[in-house]
């Protein structure tokens, strides 16, 4: 499902509350028509009553998404490093990667 900033322009969006708040259109249809659920929707017509001229469904990120902070990477890295090493290593008997093993020691 698409976010709304994605499916509607804000002139849309104002046009389908006045609408609303005018008793034009019913809430469920609106709802329908935006693919929202009601608590979503009753926090539109808020935000909408509460600045009317700045009124936006635009939505900018503050922060950057699917992104570890440096030190945790870092230490990935490591741990992963040390890994390959031992599966390098002539000595140690080990000839490929256990994913299960690793799986089993993140979880714990």
């Amino acid at each position: 499902m698409k976010q709304l900033h994605k499916k509607f322009t804000d002139y849309q969006t104002k046009d389908l509350i006045t609408r609303y708040l005018k008793k034009k259109i019913a809430r469920k249809y609106i709802q329908e028509i935006l693919g929202i659920k009601k608590i979503r929707f009753f926090a539109l017509i808020k935000r909408f009553k509460d600045d009317l001229k700045n009124f936006s469904v635009s939505y900018f990120r503050s922060t950057p998404t699917r992104r570890i902070p440096k030190a945790i990477e870092k230490n990935i890295l490591k741990e992963l490093k040390i890994k390959k090493d031992l599966i390098k290593a002539k000595d140690v008997p080990i000839r490929c990667y256990n994913y299960s093993y690793i799986k089993d020691i993140c979880l714990c």
